[in-house]
């Protein structure tokens, strides 16, 4: 598992034990509060299997009597054990939980035929249950096991006189000790505290007299015999180095430093075979385990002798019950209990207990050294970090370190909510001194789900409030350091202002900087750096150059880490341009450029370019390949948001209006809190209102125009502008006649966006659009789904009267001339003597259509398209009805306009009234009339979208009547 999991997994297990801590019942006082431990039960053919996980581990011993197979641990839980007791799986026939001692232990009572495997994988106590194999029968026994011939006995190393002597000679500043034994032997040689240990396995009488004195390598050597050994002990100063080797029977030990072979080493490794925890070591030519008494000590070590050549341990190991020492061959252990047992099969030694070894992951000698360390302490303020103490690890390094600080935590938070937090609390100043602080967060909040006090704790809230600031959390931050509690603290003001300045709260994070200069030295030389320049953004943005460059000095008087100073003079680079220099600032940006880390060599590249781009050394073309690669190459920050202001900017500026909404619009909401993400979606909302508000976009094709606005619709304001916007592109799609698309655009208005009288207006426009493409049950609807009893009168006249004419294309001809019986306007005269025209009543037709033209024959010049329809469709209608008197008076008025008409041929035979041939001439300028009339009305309604104002407001009051022809408006009717 990586350190990072590892860590991660830690805090996630200290908010497990504060979760599950019981909370309002007393539990019974003979059982402990419930700890973070699951059963898992599975069952196989030939075997079942419990595994036991602890969240955060847990270290466990194994004793085995009889068929009971029992495992304590060194925490405390109440596991639910349900299964084991009611369905038990196969060869166990019950468990219990039991607590003694603050620990848990679990009984587990095996069947008759059971054996058990015990065991540790993936951070989980298994157990293997399966059957014990049979006995082999003794006659199969006897007639199929080799006949192996026993070990022939090693010859007697003790020569026959029983005296062994050693001999000493001093060479090249080596003492070397002899000892010529009769045969080959095993022997240890190994060192204990100032006396260095050589033990054979054969009990001889040592004769140590010819040992010289007044040396330095050595000041004192004696001699002991034992029942089954002989040893001797040498007084030597610590550090002295020693060595082991024998030629054939005669052993040599070497003692000073000198040109010697090493011994090779001997592994000693967990004992996973199952059953009590043990160790075990492969020792070659093992000869024999001894008890060697130390007399000067008074107690009893456990030494394994064996053959040569020479192999031991190079150093000193310490275990909960036991030490290995260090040894130039065999093995030496010196126990720290009374019941530790050595024994060996072959080579293979096995060290062990009968209720198994308490095999700790710390060591002794570094849980001594986290004792003498002590938990961290807080620091003078409330917001400091402690860095010079809080960090520290220790011999144990961290590691070590931080599992002993996790411990404690867990085993308060396994108290319930009355215990103290004083060990969590040491553990979060941990964690924030080395700066992780996403597991300081969950910590800290897990902790205070249990103990709401802890809120209204000034140190709690810094605590929490810098690891939020290190993981860039600043809105949770600012509301930790906001806390009555901190209002008058200096260091916190400190915080205040970084987390203001990263808010873009320039006024703000000046005013605390100010505030905290009290605690400002009292910080490291990285935190300091980060405020002042904090202060110096602050101060270029408010305009004060002079305050943002004294703020950078200061951020440079103590000296940093490389990467520090670099962003130091990265913001440097934007005081000096902005007092003027872009030449020295480009010179500054150019070499933090080169920086090993994105985050500071990209904003850097940013500013360089934009620079070389305002002086015209590079092209604009070149500036946004640049601009296009530096997006993706650096995200997640303030960087990535200038970096696409600044390509869709040059985009605009190019005339490249699509690329430049969809670079705008590629940052989405990313980062909403950075005021780079506000400032870019005012540019993307002030982008498309220039292109379809202000006319930047009108040199694009209307169908072009209208494929970027439906692309990027969702960009259009709300409120007038928005409508402005939507009736601007929907009066150039009617100019070329898309009216399709010009329709679709108003109904999404009328249907999503408007209300009231705002949406009555724009519906009636999209009924007028439906008209002119002949759709008129379309325009009804849209006149009936948009009434409303507050429309203004003006408005009313407007609707009834395209609610008329859509009547009229459906053919209902008196209902429209129903809903315009009122009007007297001269729309209002011009569609009822269309009706009139549509129910053939040709003499009145003719009659109302004279009558609209008025005294136009009075005046020279061309008729219009609407005053040439309605000449022809008098015309026509006189010519239907017989009346040759007013079909004469309309020749007789209107003949000098025929030759400047738009259809002269029409118009002659409309008021010549000759019938010809095949098509009488009634039914040649009819047909002729309904063309032009329509022609002349579209036109006619298209000028009037033009002048046509948006709709104001969402269901405002209804405006002055708008000044009628003649009569009183009608009633409204909507």
């Amino acid at each position: 598992m990586s350190l990072r999991r590892a860590l991660h997994s830690s805090v996630a297990a200290i908010c497990i034990a504060g979760v599950i801590a019981p909370t309002g019942v007393a539990a019974p006082a003979q059982v402990a509060a419930r700890g973070p431990l699951d059963v898992h039960v599975a069952q196989a053919k030939d075997f079942s299997r419990i595994e036991l996980h602890w969240a955060g581990g847990a270290r466990a011993v194994t004793k085995r009597d009889g068929q009971v197979l029992t495992l304590k641990f060194n925490r405390d839980a109440n596991p639910d054990i349900s299964r084991l007791r009611v369905d038990p799986p196969k060869w166990l026939k019950t468990a219990e939980a039991r607590h003694s001692g603050g620990g848990l232990e679990l009984v587990l009572t095996l069947t008759e035929n059971a054996e058990a495997k015990v065991g540790n994988a993936d951070g989980a106590t298994y157990i293997n249950l399966f059957e014990r194999p049979p006995p082999p029968e003794p006659e199969l026994a006897e007639t199929s096991a080799p006949i192996v011939a026993p070990e022939p006995p090693r010859p007697n190393p003790v020569p026959a006189s029983g005296v062994v002597a050693m001999d000493a000679k001093l060479v090249n500043g080596q003492v070397m000790l002899t000892f010529p034994w009769a045969n080959p032997n095993g022997a240890a040689v190994f060192r204990r505290g100032d006396a260095i240990w050589v033990v054979f396995d054969a009990p001889a009488d040592l004769d140590v007299s010819r040992a010289p004195r007044g040396l330095r390598q050595f000041s004192k050597v004696q001699s002991f015999k034992g029942s089954d050994y002989s040893a001797v002990r040498i007084a030597a100063p610590k550090g002295t180095p020693f060595f082991a080797s024998a030629q054939g029977a005669v052993w040599t030990v070497a003692i000073g430093p000198g040109a010697q072979s090493q011994s090779s080493q001997v592994r000693i490794v967990r004992d996973d075979v199952g059953g009590p925890a043990a160790l075990k070591a492969v020792v070659s030519g093992t000869t024999r385990t001894l008890k060697v008494g130390d007399p000067i000590v008074g107690d009893t070590l456990s030494v394994v002798t064996a053959l040569s050549p020479a192999k031991g341990v190079p150093s000193r190991r310490e275990y909960v019950q036991m030490a290995v020492l260090p040894s130039a061959q065999g093995l030496a252990l010196e126990a720290y209990v009374d019941d530790l047992n050595l024994s060996h099969e072959g080579d293979l030694v096995q060290i062990g207990r009968p209720a198994g070894l308490t095999l700790s992951p710390i060591s002794a000698g570094v849980e001594r050294a986290e004792a003498d360390l002590g938990a961290p302490q807080p620091a003078g303020m409330p917001a400091l970090i402690d860095y010079a103490n809080w960090p520290k690890t220790g011999k144990g390094g961290f590691l070590v370190r931080h599992n002993a600080l996790l411990n404690a935590s867990m085993d308060e938070a396994g108290k319930g909510r009355d215990a103290p937090v004083a060990a969590r609390m040491a553990f979060a100043r941990f964690l924030v001194g080395s700066e992780l602080s996403f597991e300081a967060i969950g910590l800290l909040n897990d902790t205070a789900r249990t103990h709401q006090e802890l809120l209204d704790d000034p140190e709690f809230r810094g605590l929490r409030g810098i690891a939020r600031v290190m993981a860039r959390r600043y809105k949770e931050a600012e509301a930790d350091f906001s806390a009555p509690i901190l209002a008058d603290d200096p260091s916190a003001a400190l915080w205040r202002s970084y987390i203001a300045s990263q808010l873009a709260q320039w006024p703000e994070a000046r005013s605390q900087f100010a505030a905290g200069a009290e605690a400002f030295d009292q910080f490291s030389p990285a935190w300091k750096a980060r405020f002042a320049r904090g202060d110096a953004q602050a101060a270029l943005a408010l305009g004060d150059i002079d305050g943002a460059d004294a703020r950078i000095k200061l951020a440079l008087m103590d000296k940093t880490e490389p990467l520090e100073e670099l962003a130091t003079r990265l913001v440097q680079a934007r005081v000096v341009e902005a007092q003027g220099h872009p030449d020295r600032a480009l010179r500054i940006y150019a070499a933090v450029t080169s920086a090993p880390v994105e985050s500071l060599s990209a904003p850097a590249l940013l500013r360089a370019t934009q620079i070389r781009l305002a002086a015209g050394k590079i092209t604009p073309v070149q500036a946004a390949n640049v601009f296009d690669g530096l997006r993706y190459r650096w995200r997640g920050d303030s960087t990535e948001l200038e970096t696409i202001r600044a390509l869709g900017q040059l985009y605009l500026d190019q005339g490249r209006y699509r690329e430049a909404l969809e670079a705008l619009r590629s940052a989405g909401q990313r980062l909403p809190d950075l005021p780079e993400a506000l400032q870019l979606q005012n540019d993307l909302a002030s982008a498309f209102r220039a292109l379809f508000l202000s006319g930047t976009a009108d040199g694009l094709e209307p169908i072009q125009a209208l494929a970027l606005f439906y692309d990027f619709k969702e960009l259009t304001p709300l409120g007038a502008d928005g409508d402005q916007m939507v009736r601007k592109l929907v009066r150039r799609l009617v100019d070329v006649d898309l009216l399709d698309q010009a329709a679709d655009l108003l109904k999404y208005q009328a249907d999503n966006r408007l209300d009231g009288v705002p949406r009555a207006q724009v519906a009636t426009d999209l009924a007028l659009i439906y008209l002119m493409d002949r759709k008129p049950e379309q325009a009804l609807m849209a006149i009936n789904s948009s009434r409303n009893t507050i429309l203004p009168t003006s408005l009313n006249v407007e609707r009834r009267l395209v609610e008329a004419r859509a009547l009229m294309a459906l053919g209902r001809l008196d209902a429209a001339l129903e809903v315009i019986e009122r009007d007297t306007s001269r729309e209002g005269a011009d569609l009822r003597a269309e009706v009139v025209w549509k129910k053939k009543d040709w003499g009145g037709a003719g009659v109302l259509f004279e009558k609209s033209l008025a005294d136009r024959w009075k005046y020279p010049g061309p008729l219009a398209a609407e005053e040439e329809g309605k000449l022809l469709r008098a015309g026509v209608a006189y010519s239907l009805a017989g009346d040759d008197g007013a079909l004469s008076r309309l020749r007789e008025r209107y003949q000098g306009f025929t030759d400047q008409a738009r259809n002269p041929d029409a118009l002659r035979v409309a008021l010549s009234g000759v019938q010809d041939g095949r098509l009488s001439v009634a039914d040649f300028g009819r047909i002729t009339a309904d063309n032009e009339a329509f022609a002349g009305w579209v036109a006619k309604m298209k000028g009037r979208l033009k002048t046509k104002p948006a709709p104001i407001g969402v269901a405002k009051a209804a405006p002055a009547p708008a000044k009628q022809a003649a009569a009183p408006a009608a009633p409204n009717k909507g």
